[in-house]
C-alpha cells in the first residue's frame, strides 16, 4: 500500500515510547536474533504504514492503541483502494497484519505496554490457491531452447534456466548461489541460508551441470571484472551478482518468447519442477526436501496440480467413455 511522504509518520525517535522509537527498537531485536534483512525491512515497511494510519488520528504511541482500533485499521485495510481502482487482497491484508502482532507481542513481552491489544485479533482467512501456470515438459524445452547459446549471455542464460529446472531453488537462493556450491561428482548443489537462514542440499542433474560447466569454462571468466562479484556463480553483464528484479525480468522475458500462452518467471520452474516430478512418481516427501519447505502441507499444494495420473484413470475407468465406444460400435 503505497503513501506519499506527507502520509509518513513524524512524531520523530526522539519519543522513546513513540511508535518511530519502538519500532526501531524492535527491529534491531529482530536483528539480533538472527531473522533476515528481508523479514525486518518487511516489518518495519507494514509498522510504518501503521503507523502513518494512527498518527493521522492523534494516536502516536502504542500505548494508546486498543483492540477496537486495530479491528479499525484492518476494516480501514479492507476498504482501502489502491490507485486502479483495486482493492487489497486478503494476502496482503494479512501481511498488513501479522508484523502488528508480532510488534505487540514483542511490546507486551519488554514491558512497553501493560497488555497486547492484538492478542486476540483475528487475521484475513486466506485462501488456498493452485498455482495459475504450470509448465508441461515440452513446454520446458521449448522455453530452454529460447537463450541464443551461441552468444556468451545466451549460453549463460541458458545454464541459469536449467538450474532452475533441475532444482527447483528460489530465485534469491539462485543469486546467492556459489561457484563452490556445486558438486558435479556427487551431482548436487548446497543452498546457503535459504528461506529461513536454512541450508539444504539438493540434487542437480547431468544436463544442468553440463551447462554450468560450458558457462564456467566459456563464459564466466570473460565477464569477471576483478573480484566484484566475489565466488558468485551467475554473473550479470557487468560482472556483478544480478539483482532480484534483473532476474525475474529475464526469465519471464523467454517465457513470453516462447509464446505458450502461459506467463510467469523464476517461480513459474519451481511450480513446474515440483508437479512433474510428482508426476513421474516422485514421493512427496522428496520433493518437501528439494522445495526446502517446512510444513508438508505447503508442499502437498502439488498434489492437486499433479493431475496426470489421476486424469489416466478418469479415462481409463469413467463410463461416459465406455457408452461413447459403444455408441461408436452399433454405428
Amino acid at each position: 500500500m503505497a503513501r506519499s511522504a506527507a502520509q509518513r509518520p513524524s512524531d520523530g525517535a526522539q519519543d522513546p515510547q513513540g511508535m518511530l522509537a519502538l519500532t526501531a527498537r524492535f527491529c534491531e531485536w529482530l536483528l539480533v536474533h538472527n531473522y533476515s534483512e528481508v523479514t525486518v525491512a518487511s516489518n518495519r515497511k507494514y509498522l510504518d504504514y501503521f503507523a502513518a494510519w494512527a498518527e493521522q488520528r492523534g494516536l502516536t504511541q502504542p500505548r494508546a492503541i486498543s483492540k477496537p482500533i486495530l479491528e479499525r485499521y484492518q476494516r480501514f485495510l479492507f476498504h482501502y483502494r489502491k490507485a486502479n481502482g483495486d482493492p487489497l487482497t486478503f494476502r496482503s491484508q494479512f501481511n498488513h497484519l501479522q508484523p502488528l502482532r508480532s510488534w505487540f507481542k514483542w511490546l507486551t513481552k519488554h514491558n512497553h505496554i501493560l497488555y497486547n491489544p492484538a492478542s486476540e485479533l483475528e487475521l484475513p482467512k486466506l485462501e488456498k490457491r493452485l498455482p495459475k501456470f504450470v509448465l508441461s515438459a515440452s513446454e520446458a524445452e521449448q522455453v530452454l531452447a529460447m537463450p541464443k547459446i551461441a552468444e556468451t549471455l545466451g549460453l549463460r542464460d541458458r545454464a541459469m534456466l536449467e538450474t532452475f529446472y533441475s532444482t527447483g531453488m528460489r530465485r534469491m537462493e539462485l543469486l546467492a548461489l556459489k561457484v563452490y556450491a556445486l558438486d558435479a561428482d556427487r551431482g548436487t548443489v548446497t543452498i546457503r541460508q535459504g528461506k529461513g537462514k536454512k541450508d539444504r542440499i539438493v540434487p542437480i542433474g547431468e544436463r544442468a551441470l553440463a551447462w554450468i560447466d560450458r558457462y564456467l569454462r566459456e563464459v564466466r571468466p570473460g565477464l569477471l571484472v576483478g573480484d566484484k562479484a566475489g565466488d558468485v556463480l551467475f554473473l550479470s553483464n557487468l560482472g556483478e551478482a544480478f539483482t532480484a528484479s534483473r532476474l525475474t525480468h529475464l526469465v519471464r522475458d523467454y517465457i513470453e518468447a516462447a509464446q505458450l500462452g502461459k506467463h510467469g518467471s523464476c517461480h513459474l520452474w519451481r511450480h513446474s519442477m515440483a508437479t512433474l516430478m510428482l508426476e513421474n512418481g516422485a514421493d512427496i516427501r522428496f520433493i518437501q526436501a528439494m522445495l526446502g519447505h517446512a510444513d508438508l502441507n505447503t508442499t502437498q499444494l502439488y498434489t492437486q496440480v499433479s493431475i496426470q495420473k489421476l486424469k489416466d484413470i478418469h479415462t481409463a475407468t469413467h463410463p461416459a467413455k465406455m457408452q461413447r465406444s459403444q455408441d461408436h460400435d452399433q454405428k
